[in-house]
């Protein structure tokens, strides 16, 4: 069959609580690479239904490429992005930095099983205490060694692992939300990278999406003594009934307003209500809309 979409796509799960779908996401949008999203809920029929047009696919994320190409896996996809687009940065330019960015993306591929069981990542929570395990303590032991020493031996001097923002910090991005979301013990410098990366343009937007992307997973739900969330404290924004608006095009699609949010006294006008809501979660998150806001 001939494939001839002029874009990437990418099959992601539920933006809340698919780790792996934000790594994947992070690989197109933390570096620019324009992706169409199709997504489907998680433990349903829609997400195998949705992976039988991605044959031989059966994970989120899923990758297929303008020429047809499916790509599972975080791994493969960032190798391909990065050998189709060199110039985008996905790996670290320099040869040392490279080579350790990719062995902390291979460990964290295939590591830190009691942490991800004992903490599946939930971006619309977070709380207190979770009890973690002595095998989960040791994982944050390994990652805060790794993190240590990946800024140690490549002379970082920026908030990221091996110089600019990587593919080594996609990877490591759901487990900051982990971190974030269950307060887990890790020292200060550990959680200067955390908190590194609940500020990240690109990881904001994702949870901003997350936090209205369809109602809550069960089977991510525990009873644990809630916080506030830790990052980034969003603008009071709220939905509002009607179209009255500053504006009569969406920011984002241009079409004409049909929903609406306020802030500080302020309407503005959205096309759908998911664009609406997205905005109302994370305003200063959206770039297009924030251009519109200070107009």
């Amino acid at each position: 069959m001939t494939y001839d979409s002029p874009t990437y796509e990418l099959v992601i799960g539920d933006r809340a609580y698919s780790s792996w779908s934000l790594r994947g996401w992070l690989l197109f949008d933390a570096f620019d690479i324009p992706v169409k999203t199709h997504s489907a809920r998680l433990y349903t029929d829609e997400f195998p239904d949705l992976l039988k047009s991605y044959f031989p696919a059966k994970t989120a994320p899923t990758m297929r490429t303008p020429d047809g190409s499916v790509v599972p896996e975080t791994i493969a996809i960032a190798e391909e992005l990065a050998t189709r687009h060199p110039d985008a940065g996905i790996w670290p330019s320099d040869p040392h930095a490279r080579a350790t960015a990719r062995v902390l993306a291979a460990e964290m591929h295939a590591g830190f099983t009691a942490l991800r069981s004992h903490c599946p990542m939930n971006l619309r929570v977070s709380y207190t205490d979770c009890k973690p395990t002595p095998e989960v303590l040791a994982d944050l032991k390994r990652l805060e060694t790794l993190w240590s020493w990946a800024r140690q031996t490549t002379s970082s001097t920026t908030p990221w692992l091996c110089g600019a923002y990587s593919a080594a910090d996609a990877f490591f991005a759901p487990v900051a939300a982990r971190i974030a979301a269950y307060n887990l013990p890790v020292g200060p410098e550990a959680m200067l990278y955390v908190n590194a990366h609940l500020a990240h343009p690109s990881f904001r937007r994702w949870r901003a999406m997350g936090m209205v992307d369809g109602a809550d997973q069960e089977f991510y739900r525990r009873d644990y003594p809630r916080r506030d969330w830790p990052g980034p404290v969003p603008l009071p924004a709220r939905a509002v009934e009607g179209t009255d608006a500053v504006n009569t095009a969406c920011p984002y699609s241009g079409k004409p307003v049909s929903h609406a949010l306020e802030i500080y006294g302020r309407r503005f006008g959205f096309c759908n209500a998911f664009c609406r809501d997205k905005t109302a979660a994370d305003a200063e998150a959206w770039p297009k809309f924030m251009a519109l806001y200070h107009s």
